[in-house]
């Protein structure tokens, strides 16, 4: 499967897709030193946050799919050098809405959990 949406993201901020299928993809972000919030390489939640989004857009998978509300919990802490594994699933459909279930694993370890609400638009949200 191809994808087709957030074609131009920088992957080593959000990730890279690692698998994808109708509905459902991978996302795995290496973390680095960049993405530390303190000295004891604590990352800031924003990019677990990011990952976990493009995962969520990736699972939709159409160009213009837009993010429209998430809720979400930080389980546990990442640091740097740790690989984030984020999987998101489509857990609903309504016309153009799109609810999708997002969790973040580093190992075995559940870091992150959030639920997604995507609109597939009709045109890019810019035009």
């Amino acid at each position: 499967m191809q994808l087709n949406t957030h074609l131009n993201i920088d992957r080593s901020l959000c990730g890279k897709v690692t698998k994808l299928e109708e509905g459902y993809a991978e996302v795995l972000l290496h973390t680095t030193h960049q993405m530390g919030a303190d000295t004891q390489g604590l990352v800031h939640g924003g990019f677990i946050f990011g990952a976990a989004d493009y995962a969520a857009m990736s699972a939709v998978n159409d160009p213009y799919v837009v993010l429209g509300a998430s809720t979400s919990k930080f389980i546990a802490p990442v640091k740097v050098g740790d690989a984030v594994l984020c999987k998101a699933c489509v857990a609903s459909e309504k016309g153009k809405k799109k609810e999708v279930s997002v969790t973040a694993f580093v190992a075995d370890t559940l870091v992150f959990e959030g639920s997604f609400t995507t609109f597939v638009l009709e045109k890019h949200v810019l035009d």
